[in-house]
């Protein structure tokens, strides 16, 4: 999940919820406005929602090799 940077400036920060014992609840994002106390801390890593779409798409893409790689991990680990 990355940092978003809306038009008007809000940022979408990713933020996980978990239980007591550690265990993943969920994931979510929780807008920050200019002038939030930690708006400028997540300012410098934060991409347009284009910008974003693009890591998507080019992940997409250009992920097969690593993909080819999991899989045949994953198939010796289940034969193993």
């Amino acid at each position: 999940m990355y940092v978003i940077r809306l038009a008007d400036g809000t940022l979408r920060v990713p933020q996980s919820l978990t239980s007591e014992d550690g265990r993943l609840i969920g994931n979510a994002y929780v807008e920050l406005q200019p002038g939030d106390p930690d708006y400028e801390t997540f300012l410098p890593e934060a991409l347009t929602e284009e910008e974003a779409a693009e890591r998507r798409r080019r992940w997409e893409e250009e992920n097969d090799d690593l993909e080819r790689e999991f899989l045949a991990f994953k198939a010796e680990q289940e034969g193993a």
